[in-house]
C-alpha cells in the first residue's frame, strides 16, 4: 500500500509544502548563483527515472563553465568554485529538485538519478534500481554519499528497491541529515565530486 499509493501523495505533499516554505531561500539562491555562476544559476540534465524513462533534472549549478586553451571544459575540481562547494557540502544545490518530485518524475527517497550514458554499462541486476523512481536522497547517499564505491551504491539500490517502505524511508531521510550536518561523502577518494561509472569491468 505505502509503494504504490502513499508515497507518491507524501512525495506530492511534502515536496510542495518545501516548495512554498524555502521560497525566499529559493530565489535567494537564485540571485547569488547569477552573481556567482555569471549567468544562469541553474543545471539540467537528461537523466533516467522510472522504468528508466528519460527526464529533465535541474539543480542549483555548482561548477563554472571554464574551458581551456583547447575548448575543453577544466576538470571539475577547476570549475568548483566556493560557492560550489558550499552549496555541495550543504546539499542546497539539490533544492530545484524538489520541482522534479513535485511532477512525479522523481521522489523524496529513492536511487539517485545517474546519467543516460550508463544505462548500456548496467547488469541486468543494476537495472532493478529504475523499478522505483529516483529519489532527491537514497540509501547510498545515506551510507556514504559519493565516497561509496560504484559497485556497493548499485548494491544497495537494489537493496532499497526491495524494502521500500516508511520505516525504511523515514530512517534514510534521518541518515541524510546527518551525514549533510557532518559534511560526509561529499566527494570520492580521488575525485572532487564523483568518478564516471565506466562499466563493471573496469
Amino acid at each position: 500500500m505505502y509503494r504504490k499509493c502513499i508515497k507518491r501523495g507524501l512525495d506530492f505533499v511534502l515536496s510542495l509544502t518545501a516548495i512554498v516554505l524555502l521560497s525566499p531561500l529559493f530565489l535567494a539562491l537564485t540571485v547569488l548563483g547569477l552573481v556567482f555562476m555569471k549567468g544562469n544559476p541553474f543545471f539540467t540534465q537528461d537523466r533516467p527515472g522510472l522504468r528508466e524513462k528519460i527526464f529533465k533534472l535541474v539543480k542549483f549549478r555548482t561548477m563554472t563553465n571554464a574551458k581551456g586553451p583547447d575548448g575543453e571544459l577544466l576538470p571539475d575540481e577547476k570549475r568548483l568554485i566556493p560557492y560550489g562547494k558550499f552549496l555541495r557540502a550543504t546539499s542546497l544545490d539539490e533544492i530545484p529538485e524538489l520541482f522534479n518530485i513535485l511532477l512525479g518524475q522523481m521522489a523524496i527517497v529513492g536511487p539517485r538519478p545517474l546519467l543516460t550514458e550508463y544505462l548500456p554499462r548496467y547488469s541486468a541486476e543494476q537495472h532493478r534500481r529504475h523499478e522505483v523512481r529516483p529519489g532527491l536522497t537514497g540509501y547510498a547517499q545515506a551510507h556514504g554519499r559519493n565516497a561509496v564505491s560504484w559497485q556497493e551504491r548499485f548494491r544497495m539500490d537494489v537493496w532499497y528497491v526491495d524494502h521500500v517502505s516508511f520505516r525504511t524511508d523515514f530512517g534514510i531521510l534521518l541518515a541524510t541529515v546527518r551525514g549533510v550536518l557532518k559534511h560526509e561523502g561529499i566527494s570520492s577518494e580521488t575525485s572532487a565530486t564523483m568518478e564516471k561509472f565506466m562499466g563493471n569491468d573496469t
